[in-house]
Order: C-alpha cells, then sequence, then structure tokens
C-alpha cells in the first residue's frame, strides 16, 4: 500500500515539475519577445541584461562591483 503511495506521490512531483518548466519555458519565451520587441525600437539587449543584472544586486555588492572594475580598468589603462 505505501508503495502507491510513494508512487503516487512521486508522479505528482514530477507532473508539478514538468508543469512548471513549461511555465518557465512561457516566460523565457515573454523575456526573448519583449528584448526583440525593445531592439526593434533601437535599444541594445546586451546593455539592457547587464542593466537588469544590476539591478538584481544590492547596492552594496554593485558598488563593490564597479570599485573593482574601476581599479582592474586603471591598472590596465583602459579609459
Amino acid at each position: 500500500m505505501s508503495d502507491n503511495v510513494a508512487a503516487d506521490q512521486l508522479r505528482l512531483f514530477i507532473e508539478r515539475i514538468e508543469r512548471l518548466e513549461e511555465e518557465k519555458k512561457g516566460i523565457a519565451d515573454d523575456i526573448r519577445d519583449v528584448y526583440a520587441e525593445a531592439k526593434g525600437n533601437g535599444y541594445d539587449g546586451k546593455i539592457m541584461r547587464q542593466i537588469v543584472r544590476l539591478r538584481k544586486m544590492e547596492a552594496h555588492d554593485r558598488a563593490e562591483m564597479e570599485a573593482l572594475l574601476d581599479t582592474y580598468k586603471a591598472a590596465l589603462g583602459i579609459d
């Protein structure tokens, strides 16, 4: 009896994961469409992705990254 319950529970977990994977794919497609639309309006997708990454970061992490980037650029004579 418990084998059937475990198998049913496992099947339900797998089905939930499959549904979520489909939703994730749909969302990824929607995001790609937004970037394509922005590109069609003259925006640079790579820069937009970078801005999205930066906005996800905590302010102190972003400041630390920018300081390190400036230090590395200065050491290499860039800018």
